[in-house]
């Protein structure tokens, strides 16, 4: 903001004294209750409220200064708008006690957590072998006890992200269908973008603006959707043979299988800045899961199953927040380990059945898999 000098109160009240003395050859009253002193505290009142007007207005006129909807409203000058909130989602488990006859979870139908804060709609994904289009959901044959199908939060937001094993309630009418579960934790929801985050991409908006260069194709991959990352190949077609001219992206959204649609959507904005007579790629990236098995001495006084449950999840948090072409060195895994109170010890660490690093190139994200912890 402008640098404008500023005055209290007490300060204006003194000042107006200090002049009219000063212009005045015979003394003045300005005692408590004297006219002369009430006029100057009612002048420093108003004098006051300009004051926070114009440091308001010169707070809004600067995007490093504004918030919330003014800063929307200055960015929108430049057609440049904040990125929404993103819905979590995740993999959810139906099952029944009796498997006798087929059953249908249509999509649409809604489950929620056990305290039922966060609610969840399950979403059609052609992909899922279980998904019939026609029936508009998901079947469960005769003879098949559960189904693994995607569901998303109603509200988009980092609310959304739950841990393993607490979306269990069944919220609609599902015929043939006992429980609901969720085996793995949903993290990929992010709540709007903020103000600090927006003014970043600001610059990285302008900075793009020559178009046909690595920053604006970065920039339109990251501004279709929060919590994207990716990797940018020049000159080497997928399979790696030389193709000069050709480069591709591959990008994910935090799960390691981003939708088609989003896919496409990423391919739409890096057309709009693409380098003319150049051809690309957007490509989902391969995923290689990291298995880890140890064995944990817990210190005294604490719960052994709850230090086992702590640590599965620092380890599940750490690799779900690698990006693509981040490896795992596997002495690392130690370090996350000790980190978690109540360990005193971690015996028998095993990454893919080995002890050497998981490495992950531009094409690469590595996954949480199997955690045996004893």
């Amino acid at each position: 903001m402008a640098s404008l000098p500023t005055y209290t109160f007490g300060q204006i009240v003194t000042n107006i004294a200090t002049a009219t003395q000063a212009a005045c050859s015979a003394l003045v009253d300005f005692t408590v209750g004297s006219v002369l002193r009430a006029i100057a505290q009612a002048t420093a009142s108003v004098v006051l409220w300009l004051q926070a007007i114009i440091l308001q207005v010169l707070t809004l006129t600067r995007a490093a200064t504004s918030a919330e909807s003014d800063l929307d409203s200055w960015m929108a000058d430049y057609g440049f708008t904040r990125l929404a909130a993103v819905a979590a989602s995740g993999g959810v488990t139906f099952s029944r006690f009796t498997a006798t006859q087929q059953a249908l979870i249509p999509v649409g139908a809604t489950v929620q957590t056990s305290d039922g804060t966060q609610n969840f709609a399950v979403i059609a994904d052609t992909a899922n072998s279980a998904y019939n289009a026609t029936l508009g959901g998901y079947v469960i044959p005769a003879n098949t006890a559960s189904v693994t199908i995607p569901v998303q939060a109603t509200v988009a937001g980092a609310g959304g992200n739950v841990q393993s094993g607490t979306v269990t309630v069944i919220t609609s009418p599902i015929p043939g269908v006992d429980t609901a579960t969720n085996a793995s934790a949903f993290a990929n929801g992010i709540d709007a973008e903020s103000d600090a985050a927006m003014r970043v991409r600001f610059v990285a908006y302008l900075a793009s603006l020559s178009k046909a260069t690595k920053t604006a194709v970065g920039y339109a991959v990251t501004s279709v959707q929060q919590g994207l990352n990716y990797t940018l190949t020049e000159n080497l077609n997928y399979n790696g043979t030389a193709n000069n001219g050709y480069f591709y992206v591959v990008v994910d959204d935090g799960t390691g299988s981003p939708p088609a649609g989003l896919l496409a959507d990423v391919g739409s904005a890096i057309d709009a800045v693409r380098p003319l007579t150049s051809t690309f790629g957007v490509f989902a990236p391969q995923t290689t899961a990291a298995n880890i098995a140890m064995t944990l001495t817990s210190a005294s006084g604490y719960n052994h199953a709850s230090v086992v449950a702590a640590v599965t999840t620092a380890l599940t948090s750490f690799i779900g927040g690698l990006t693509i072409g981040q490896s795992l060195p596997y002495t690392q895994i130690a370090g996350i380990v000790y980190d978690v109170p109540g360990v005193t010890n971690a015996t028998g660490i095993l990454l893919n059945s080995g002890t050497a690093d998981l490495t992950a190139d531009a094409k690469h994200k590595l996954i949480s898999g199997t955690m045996t912890i004893a």
